[in-house]
């Protein structure tokens, strides 16, 4: 027996006390040793040694390479796919979007684009009516029971209220006015040598069509084309491709490659030289984040990735240390605050709507007042382009600029001359865009329909995930009038006749101390009674801003952060949108922040547009010297997986 370890000692049964063996004494030199002790030992200085020693190797550059040249900055999005090189002034914005030849064509799907307020045109569209009393120009008369026309009417009556606030006159029977305008009028048709703006559609293609070529299809389903978005919101698109995240990964794939290779001359063959900045959401799954990782490392092979968030990939862009980050994008729409170059994570709060609903709630109220354009489908993209000009050019937050207006806009269907259309609209153009600030018009259940995590309960990563881990502080202050109280909870007695346990009752005791029995309710993430992320995605956008910043901290935080507001994404650029949301903010924000002083929306900086205010950020963290230590190689990925990211980016 070796030394040390002493006769096991019996009892008069003549078993052990114990297994365990009293170890030996500890070695003094393995006390006195510094291994793994030092930064300069661990696995991330051993691969910068490596590399000095490859660029020492390597040929120098010619002298007029420019600087984050060998830099890809990758923005996905719902809708678009912004990527550029570091040293690109713009990215290039291409369509995310994927359209694949299916066999047998009869089982194509066709293209989706509504999600949350559509509705058909043949459903009934009573129209309400100004109140025709002179004393109160600003009322307006419900003429339906349809709850759908009743929440419009309430919107137009808070819309009536901030007019009536600024001192605005309401223009009598507009939407009578504007209603026969548009019914009695007829298009102009425009020939094609008129048409500088003509497009090229595509009835057959190759296989597999990418960006604006897929939007090129004349009808994807009769052709044979399955036309899918594979990005939504901060995660994939689960509803159009189910649960094969391979195919939504080669989509992704695809249109990267197809646009390197087309706008920016990158080829397949050059990936290794070129390493990778990927914006990811603020509030996002780990697996989407592994999974986009190890599409770019190792699938595509680039030689190294770095990974930051968007609040605070735009913050570098804007030049701010501190700011409350609104990203509204065109599906979802994400608040976070950030703090000297760090995320707060209690402050991150998602809302389910963004600039697609305005597009639909434009629509809805434009089929209200007859829309002159009658064929219109927004399931079909021209259609959908249709709409979407129409919001860039009609939608305002300023009240001061509701008026009974002329507008035009041209339709180009395929293989078809170009229809010009005229449009008498009146409070549809402000209406649409208050959808941010009025949810009840959005239906979230119908937007959730379909989609679902890509993470397997069955296999577990390196870094665990719960399922509460997706809930904030922020939420839960905004979900907390609806959480349940909680009751005393009475186990069920045995029963020996019973087959299985019996289920669990709850006692709530009442006034007079009598207590009934219910059974108990469903338990969501985090043990909470309540879907907290779900229920908080409904909130107004003014409110979710004001909850995220009182997540920060106390009275000196909300201050703090409401003086640095600054929004992104395609719908920050709507006028009058900094002016409607510092007064809905102040309004909140001035009878519960003690010394509240007055809210400010920071403007992006000149010539850079809100949508690639995010992207530009990403561009300048890769030019700058201290990226050197947050790139992830393959060999790291390969060893380290997730946690390598980890390591190196503190949002993991």
């Amino acid at each position: 027996m070796p030394r040390g370890i002493p006769n096991a000692r019996r009892d008069e049964d003549g078993v052990r006390y114990t297994t365990f063996h009293v170890p030996l004494a500890p070695n003094p030199k393995h006390m006195l040793s510094n291994y793994l002790k030092a930064e300069s030992q661990s696995i991330w200085a051993r691969n910068a040694q490596k590399k000095s020693k490859a660029r020492q190797e390597e040929v120098v550059p010619p002298q007029d390479a420019r600087r984050g040249a060998q830099i890809i900055v990758i923005h996905p999005g719902s809708r678009f796919l912004r990527i550029g090189k570091a040293s690109d002034v713009f990215p290039v914005a291409v369509p995310n979007v994927v359209a694949r030849k299916i066999n047998p064509p009869s089982e194509a799907p066709a293209p989706t684009f509504v999600q949350g307020i559509y509705r058909p045109r043949g459903d009934a569209v009573p129209q309400q009516e100004d109140s025709s009393n002179a004393q109160d120009e600003y009322a307006v008369k419900v003429t339906s029971d349809d709850p759908f026309d009743e929440k419009i009417a309430e919107v137009t009556i808070s819309l009536r209220d901030r007019m009536r606030f600024y001192k605005l006159r309401v223009t009598p029977h507009a939407a009578n006015v504007a209603s026969t305008f548009n019914e009695q009028f007829q298009p102009e048709i425009i020939a094609e040598h008129n048409d500088p703006y003509q497009l090229e559609w595509i009835k057959e293609g190759a296989d597999v069509l990418v960006g604006e070529k897929a939007l090129r299809l004349a009808d994807p389903k009769e052709s044979g084309y399955a036309v899918r978005w594979p990005i939504r919101g901060s995660n994939f698109n689960t509803r159009d491709y189910g649960s094969s995240v391979q195919s939504i990964l080669s989509d992704i794939e695809t249109v990267i490659q197809h646009t390197l290779e087309s706008k920016l001359g990158v080829q397949p063959r050059d990936y290794k030289d070129y390493s990778v900045v990927l914006v990811v959401p603020d509030l996002y799954e780990r697996s989407y984040v592994r999974e986009f990782a190890n599409l770019l490392l190792v699938t595509m092979g680039f030689k190294q990735l770095c990974a930051q968030q968007e609040s605070l990939a735009a913050t570098y862009g804007a030049g701010l240390s501190n700011a409350c980050v609104v990203d509204i994008g065109a599906v979802k729409t994400s608040v976070a605050c950030v703090d000297e170059g760090l995320i707060i994570p209690d402050t991150r709060l998602n809302l389910s709507m963004g600039g697609d609903d305005i597009t639909e709630f434009l629509y809805v109220l434009l089929e209200r007042i007859h829309f002159p354009y009658r064929d219109i489908n927004l399931a079909r993209s021209y259609d959908w382009s249709v709409m979407e000009d129409l919001k860039a050019r009609l939608s305002t937050l300023a009240e001061g600029d509701v008026a009974l207006n002329l507008y035009d806009f041209v339709v180009r269907q395929p293989f078809k001359p170009a229809e010009k259309y005229g449009l008498r609209a009146y409070d549809e153009i402000i209406l649409a865009p208050m959808v941010l600030f009025e949810p009840r018009m959005v239906n979230f259940k119908q937007k959730q329909d379909g989609l679902h995590s890509i993470s397997h309960p069955d296999i577990s990563d390196e870094i665990l995930e719960h399922s509460g881990d997706q809930i904030t502080s922020a939420m839960i202050i905004s979900t907390q009038h609806l959480m349940p109280a909680i009751p005393m909870i009475k186990p069920p007695p045995a029963r020996a006749d019973a087959e299985g346990p019996a289920p669990i009752e709850i006692v709530q005791v009442d006034e007079e101390g009598k207590g009934t029995k219910t059974p108990a309710a469903p338990r969501h993430a985090g043990g909470f009674g309540i879907d907290v992320c779900f229920e908080a995605s409904k909130l107004p956008l003014d409110v979710a801003i004001f909850n995220s910043a009182r997540a920060a901290g106390g009275d000196e935080k909300i201050r703090k952060y409401l003086q640095a507001v600054l929004v992104i994404g395609g719908s920050a650029s709507i006028p009058g949108m900094a002016h409607g949301l510092e007064s809905r903010l102040q309004a909140i924000a001035t009878p519960l922040v003690q010394d509240m002083e007055k809210v400010q929306i920071i403007p992006p900086p000149k010539e850079v547009e809100p949508t690639v205010l995010a992207w530009k950020g990403a561009a300048v963290l890769g030019k700058m010297d201290g990226v050197s230590e947050l790139w992830v190689t393959a060999a790291d990925w390969s060893v380290l997986g997730l946690r390598g990211l980890k390591e190196r980016c503190f949002f993991l």
